[in-house]
């Protein structure tokens, strides 16, 4: 799933779970949980326009739990 959010400079971010790509949901899930940290995943939002995709360690089911407040200041965090 991925999920697109806008900053207050315009872009818009585009998040999705790494290794979402793969066939079978579970196989994405396991190769997308960071090691030694249950119930967490790595998230690469890539944004429209110059600036570098980030990598973020997001919790749980972070497509709605996470407020598009919440996730802007995670990437801002990790630029």
């Amino acid at each position: 799933m991925e999920r697109e959010i806008r900053d207050s400079d315009g872009i818009t971010w585009t998040c999705i779970q790494a290794f979402s790509g793969l066939s079978d949901n579970s196989e994405a899930q396991d190769a997308a949980q960071v090691k030694g940290e249950p119930d967490t995943y790595w998230v690469v939002c890539t944004p429209s326009g110059g600036a570098q995709s980030v990598r973020l360690k997001l919790k749980g089911d972070w497509e709605e739990e996470y407020s598009d407040e919440a996730l802007l200041k995670e990437i801002k965090t990790h630029q």
